[in-house]
């Protein structure tokens, strides 16, 4: 079953967009104040667009492999299904990307 990927598209441009502002030529360029919301925009960037593709990932596996195969999985055991089904290149990038939305509450 195909997915209707526009909303990580979009997600994942805005994030782009985020990252441009907050480059450190253009970051920069700034007041403290408008850096430090600078910054918290791209975070939040990140946390939705993580969120998005992962989800995503889940729903793809459960409606491709089987619900029973995806229920109750690790994180690391989704990614390695996503990867055994060519939807991610590389696990231990996507496990970056957790723990770098796990620091993003701490």
């Amino acid at each position: 079953m195909a997915l209707d990927l526009s909303s990580c598209k979009k997600a994942l441009y805005s994030l782009e967009n985020a990252l441009h502002v907050a480059s450190p030529d253009t970051l920069v360029t700034h007041d403290k104040r408008t850096q430090e919301v600078i910054r918290a925009g791209v975070i939040q960037n990140f946390e939705f667009t993580y969120e998005l593709c992962w989800k995503f990932i889940k729903r793809w596996l459960e409606s491709n492999i089987g619900a029973t195969y995806v229920e109750g999985v690790t994180r690391r055991e989704l990614f390695r299904l996503a990867k055994e089904n060519r939807l991610i290149t590389d696990v231990d990038d996507w496990m970056e990307y957790h723990d770098a939305r796990n620091e993003t509450y701490s």
